[in-house]
């Protein structure tokens, strides 16, 4: 009868454990997807700043001036994991060819407030990847936890869903093409 009783409580204790390991891994999950989403907020905030300061100098650059206020504006309205990662792997394009279209004029390179700009974007930049990075360190971890044997019973039966990663597309790894559009520089 002790037995029984004591398998009954080792049973329950490794739910109960298991359950709760997978409610800390989801709020760790959650943490770090809200610092990326704080640090894609920063960046939203700083795009019409680096805009405004390059379309003084490349008005004829109107089409890509546009285009990253377009993205943007887009990005900002995604909550989703899958879909906010495309938009922003889009916006990051458009930024990295203003950024190819500001080394075509040197008046604008050597503009303090471009300059400053730039490098608060690219510190941005960086705080971004390190919370990619750590938000697929979490939902690696939670993806693992819920395939492996016997946790995969909890997370089945207490309906833990595999989670996505937030992945580099194809077109954020490939190099930036710039098309100048008339004038000189």
């Amino acid at each position: 009868m002790w037995i029984v009783i004591l398998l009954i409580a080792i049973v329950v204790g490794y739910l109960v454990i298991t359950y709760n390991s997978f409610i800390s891994l989801r709020n760790r999950t959650r943490n770090a997807w809200a610092d990326i989403d704080v640090q894609l907020k920063r960046r939203h905030d700083l795009v019409p700043n680096l805009v405004e300061a390059v379309k003084g100098y490349a008005t004829h650059e109107k089409a890509v001036l546009e285009d990253v206020a377009r993205l943007r504006a887009g990005a900002m309205g995604v909550d989703q994991v899958e879909e906010r990662e495309g938009t922003e792997t889009e916006l990051a394009g458009a930024i990295k060819t203003l950024f190819a279209v500001a080394e075509s004029y040197p008046e604008l390179r050597a503009d303090s407030n471009f300059r400053q700009l730039q490098s608060q974007l690219s510190e941005i930049e960086e705080h971004i990847q390190y919370a990619r990075r750590y938000y697929n360190a979490v939902v690696r971890d939670m993806n693992t936890k819920r395939e492996v044997f016997p946790s995969n019973l909890v997370a089945a039966w207490f309906s833990f869903d595999r989670l996505p990663y937030f992945q580099a597309e194809e077109d954020e790894r490939a190099a930036v093409k710039v098309t100048m559009t008339g004038g000189t520089s």
